[in-house]
């Protein structure tokens, strides 16, 4: 986040003489307290000074950095999943390969006949079906899919850097977002490294 100056000028105020009021800021700077009340708000929710009733305004000592570490730290997956794109056990690798190139995915899911997640399909997965003179028709997919329990999953309320920590130690493109049920694991949405990015982007973009 850039400050402007009166901006940074009040954070040495309060860095200073804190806690101290928005009033003898004011004073501080020659300005009126409703010239100042914007400022301050921003520097309050951007979490640079803190504010208490009768007391006044604080330093919080952290850096922008800090700041913008504590605020990535905050979102959840359910703020940043997409859609998930889902083939049944029964269908072909060739029906996987198409769904997968409509879908524009590098993932699919893959669901029982009670439409739950019972494994996953990766590009490479479907490559490696694909090569030799096996007619794609005839093979199902349930026979190159990754099984459970080996599917790395995560649920709406985790955190995203967890997700994101999970995409880059697992070398996966997405992740299932499912949400647990007595009977099995319902699929309601994905993480990829598409969904981190714009995350960050929107972060920036806030900021």
């Amino acid at each position: 986040m850039e400050l402007t100056e009166r901006q940074q000028k009040i954070i040495e105020i309060v860095k200073e003489k804190g806690p101290i009021t928005g009033e003898k800021i004011a004073e501080q700077l020659n300005l009126s307290r409703a010239t100042l009340r914007p400022d301050l708000a921003i520097l309050t929710m951007a979490g640079f000074l803190d504010a208490r009733p009768r007391v006044g305004y604080f330093y919080t000592g952290k850096t922008g950095m800090e700041l913008l570490a504590e605020k990535i730290k905050r979102y959840k997956v359910k703020d940043f999943q997409s859609v998930p794109v889902v083939v049944k056990e029964s269908a072909s690798v060739y029906e996987a390969i198409t769904t997968m190139f409509l879908g524009d995915v590098g993932t699919l899911f893959v669901v029982d006949e009670n439409n739950f997640l019972s494994g996953v399909v990766s590009r490479k997965d479907l490559l490696r079906a694909s090569i030799g003179n096996q007619d794609l028709n005839r093979v199902p997919i349930h026979i190159i899919m990754t099984r459970m329990p080996n599917i790395t999953v995560c649920k709406p309320d985790d955190l995203l850097i967890d997700s994101a920590k999970l995409l880059i130690d697992k070398q996966i493109d997405g992740i299932p977002v499912v949400k647990e049920t007595k009977d099995g694991l319902q699929v309601v949405g994905r993480i990829t490294k598409t969904n981190i990015t714009k995350a960050f982007v929107e972060l920036l973009l806030d900021e």
